[in-house]
């Protein structure tokens, strides 16, 4: 026995001279054993408790993942899988699935169209943004595999060529996605805008029958009205922007009053949103189509646009609104420190982390509820509130057309609504119609819905 252990340390020091650590046979001498071979080799630890433990490699708390799910078959997800046998393309993804691509960069922020997903990345080099997905308005750039012939899908993400001043110096703030058109913020160069531009969204001229496709036009606001512009967010068919200052400018599709110009008609220049709105300084603007929430730094609610089912003011007062109004509906749910607007519904959610519905659709109630003209709060235990874990509560809200997201201070996600294509990410493609827990091996802290797909940025767990 002696012998075989003085084998197995002579062994370790041989392989490891300047070390006192171990090989994993060492470890497992008893402590009788470890006093004869300290006669002979005084360098081992004086106790037994000193010996080396083995530390199993754990996540750099710090790391970045992207998780994907939903319809893959447009290449939104950017994880094209096929099968080898049949030479079948996997068409949905029904539980979140790590993306290669999150692991491969450092993703900064990401944004769902419709059909199509941007990542922005932190990068020394001179591409900052990429693309996957559908891209028939050249939403994600200019691909072709040869000349005049331009790719219309993008099944994994590839880097989008924007003439930025100083490519390898600058950095993206925020991205974010209409149906057919992106938006890229950048620190020091304003707003790059590329892709469909039929109703001014872009920010420049209408031209009659462009063909976005196969002559793809970037262009850039660098500022507006002499304001440097902060954020930005699209809608379906029109684009907004937030100053530094906390005004909020539009541009695009005007019909249900969503540009809050005071008209309803189309702009292709950006112009200040009218109404109650101003002189108040807006910290955020919600919108996935045509209804749009405006969030001010006291935690009010202001809106306009589409109130076609009492998302804004009741339908009997008036169902568009070309300038922003204040909520009343909202003014007891406390101070608000989050808002989404999707499809025929709205959300908000206060500092104390209660979460109010209403609108049209699945609102998280249950499959009776379906349709309410007030604000009405969602259970706290649907989102993991119980005594054991009593201080959860809802910091995040998101919402596409037909589903909706929020994420909790312990990094969970719950999602409830139409399930399109297993967007809801639960593993099945029926509707959801309470909030359900989303099974992520990680903490969540950013989500983006599109129209049947959704993407999630995520750290580990610590």
């Amino acid at each position: 026995m002696i012998k075989y252990i003085f084998r197995r340390f002579t062994s370790c020091r041989l392989k490891y001279p300047n070390s006192i650590k171990l090989c994993a046979p060492c470890n497992f001498l008893s402590s009788s054993s470890i006093l004869h071979v300290k006669r002979k080799y005084p360098i081992l630890p004086e106790k037994a408790e000193d010996l080396p433990v083995f530390q199993y490699p754990v996540a750099d708390p710090t790391d970045k993942r992207i998780y994907v799910w939903g319809l893959a078959e447009h290449g939104a997800l950017g994880n094209h899988v096929q099968n080898r046998k049949s030479k079948v393309i996997k068409r949905h993804f029904f539980l979140p699935v790590r993306l290669q691509f999150g692991e491969l960069h450092k993703v900064v922020d990401f944004t769902c169209g419709y059909g199509f997903t941007a990542f922005a990345v932190q990068s020394k080099g001179t591409h900052k943004v990429f693309g996957c997905g559908i891209n028939t308005d050249s939403q994600i750039g200019y691909h072709a595999v040869k000349r005049n012939h331009p790719l219309s899908i993008i099944l994994n993400p590839l880097p989008i060529d924007i003439p930025f001043v100083s490519p390898n110096t600058i950095r993206i703030k925020q991205v974010a996605a209409g149906r057919a058109h992106l938006l890229v913020l950048t620190e020091t160069e304003g707003v790059y805008l590329l892709g469909n531009n039929a109703y001014g969204q872009c920010g420049r001229k209408i031209v009659e029958s462009e063909d976005y496709s196969g002559h793809p036009i970037i262009n850039n606001i660098t500022h507006l009205e002499g304001d440097k512009i902060n954020k930005i967010e699209c809608g379906q068919d029109h684009s907004l922007f937030i100053t530094e200052t906390g005004k909020v400018y539009t541009c695009g599709w005007g019909a249900d009053g969503q540009t809050g110009s005071g008209h309803y008609g189309n702009s292709y220049h950006p112009s200040q949103v009218k109404g109650d709105i101003e002189g108040e300084i807006i910290t955020k603007v919600a919108c996935s189509v045509d209804c749009v929430l405006a969030l001010n730094n006291k935690g009010e609610i202001f809106g306009w646009g589409n109130s076609e089912y009492g998302q804004l003011v009741s339908p009997e007062e008036k169902v568009q609104l070309n300038a922003a109004v204040y909520l009343e509906k909202c003014r007891s749910l406390g101070k608000i420190v989050d808002i989404a607007a999707g499809g025929s519904f709205c959300m908000a959610v206060n500092e104390e982390g209660a979460l109010f519905v209403w609108g049209f659709g699945i609102l998280g109630k249950g499959p009776k509820v379906d349709h309410s003209l007030e604000p009405t709060n969602i259970p706290s235990t649907l989102f993991g509130q119980n005594e054991f874990e009593p201080h959860s509560k809802v910091v995040g809200i998101e919402a596409g057309i037909g589903h909706m997201a929020a994420t909790t201070n312990s990094g969970n996600l719950y999602m409830w609504g139409h399930n399109r294509s297993g967007c809801l990410g639960l593993g099945h493609m029926d509707d959801q119609f309470f909030p359900l827990r989303v099974s992520i091996g990680a903490s969540v802290q950013k989500v983006r819905c599109g129209v049947d797909h959704t993407v999630a940025l995520c750290q580990p767990f610590v």
